[in-house]
């Protein structure tokens, strides 16, 4: 009884070992993991952190500040005079203090302001830079199945060039054929397992690119899966109108150019004086006590500060910021323009690929016609053997260029998503693998 449960024990941990050893991923998967345990995400979303510290700190220059102070004394002896006490043996002296300064010209409101909107700005620049990241990840997806189905492409090669060397070498034994024809199909053979050993090396490296930048530990084995298409009934101008409101870094150059607006009034609003207000309230204790000691003290203190000559540094502050607001304008216009022809661009790749998908298939199809029509004809001796090599190699290059173009026309539909700012929003809601939206 004992050693059934233990072979069933020794059973359940060798499942478990090969389940954590290969683990079956999908697209969405990876990026999960991507968005999860890369280092340079995490990088980037510390900055989300740091500014929203920054908007603590502007926070804090509107709020008043509390003090408090003591100080306790004791003395070596006492002094007298007239055998009156001048000095005590101890004394302690405590004050609590509630101070607010603040500018006329409401530059911390200002500043606090400012502050949030370079949280949210500093939102949009992380969401680019995911945006951008799932990109790579992506390009790496397909690296890795385009080597990996190139490795398949160059394993067809392979058998189909050792059947036809076969077939050689049988028609070599009964003299239909001369040594020639075995040497020249040995040799297209050697150069195909060459090139499957190159592929097999790639797609190691592939893969191992796609772990370290998806963040993946373990072994995995890539599934397969459909892409969403939501290009297919849009046209051009859809899609950069779509770029217009989404796309993150649009939205970053527009709340610079705010940012930089409210800079200058942060700088016009150090001509307008500050405003101080404290209150204090004191206490003295002290041994022995003298009834002529005032023990308990309040008061408040308004101040008004103007800065009547500095040397010119507030207007030169004021100058430099409207400068900065010029500038901030003009990176507006220069960023939609590059982001709606980066949008072109990503758009006529993508119908490069999608509409040549086709007529790659049919050129696959009647490649592959051709090779065995070419091979039978080849046994029979209406062929020879450079008319099968021919076949082989064009068949060959027809499955590598519809191979590229399908995993192309895959990835242009992410580039297309990444140029109009929906590719991060697509991953969140789950709506970039056909069947994936729960």
């Amino acid at each position: 009884m004992r050693s059934k449960i233990l072979l069933i024990f020794i059973a359940i941990l060798i499942f478990n070992c090969q389940a954590i050893a290969e683990e079956n991923l999908t697209l969405s998967d990876i990026f999960s993991l991507a968005m999860k345990k890369a280092e340079k995400v995490r990088i980037a979303e510390e900055n989300l952190t740091i500014a929203k510290e920054g908007t603590y700190k502007a926070l804090a220059a509107l709020l008043p500040t509390v003090t408090a102070a003591g100080r306790y004394t004791n003395y070596s002896k006492e002094k007298l005079y007239n055998n009156q006490i001048i000095q005590p043996d101890k004394s302690l002296i405590w004050s609590i203090s509630i101070e607010e300064r603040l500018s006329l010209g409401g530059r911390e409101f200002t500043n606090y302001s400012i502050s949030k909107d370079n949280l949210a700005r500093t939102e949009f620049d992380v969401n680019s830079f995911k945006e951008q990241y799932l990109l790579k990840v992506a390009q790496d997806i397909y690296n890795y199945l385009k080597a990996k189905r190139a490795t398949e492409i160059a394993q067809s090669n392979v058998e189909r060039l050792k059947k036809h060397r076969d077939a050689a070498k049988i028609r070599l034994k009964v003299g239909e054929v001369t040594k020639t024809d075995v040497l020249r199909a040995e040799a297209e053979l050697s150069g195909a397992e060459a090139e499957l050993i190159q592929a097999k090396n790639i797609l190691k490296v592939a893969k191992s690119v796609l772990a370290k930048d998806a963040g993946i530990d373990r072994d995995f084995e890539l599934l397969e899966s459909k892409l969403i298409d939501p290009y297919l009934e849009i046209n051009l101008d859809t899609i950069k109108a779509i770029a217009k409101e989404s796309r993150p870094e649009i939205k970053f150059a527009q709340l610079s150019k705010e940012i930089a607006r409210k800079n200058v009034n942060y700088a016009i609003g150090s001509f307008f004086p500050t405003l101080s207000l404290s209150a204090t309230y004191q206490r003295l204790d002290q041994t022995p006590s003298n009834q002529a000691t005032n023990k308990e003290s309040s008061y408040a203190i308004a101040a008004i500060n103007f800065p009547i000559f500095e040397g010119g540094l507030r207007r030169a502050e004021v100058g430099e910021a409207k400068a900065k607001l010029r500038q901030a304008e003009l990176q507006y216009d220069d960023t939609v323009k590059e982001v709606l022809i980066d949008v072109e661009s990503a758009y006529h790749s993508y119908l490069t690929f999608r509409d040549t998908i086709k007529s790659l298939e049919a050129e696959v199809a009647f490649a592959r016609e051709n090779f065995n029509s070419v091979s039978k004809q080849y046994q029979y001796g209406l062929a020879n053997s450079i008319d099968v090599t021919d076949a082989n190699t064009f068949l060959v290059t027809a499955e590598r260029k519809l191979m590229e173009a399908q995993y192309n026309y895959q990835l242009a539909i992410l580039r297309l998503r990444q140029a109009t700012g929906t590719l991060l929003k697509g991953f969140i809601n789950n709506e970039i693998v056909a069947g994936g939206k729960q």
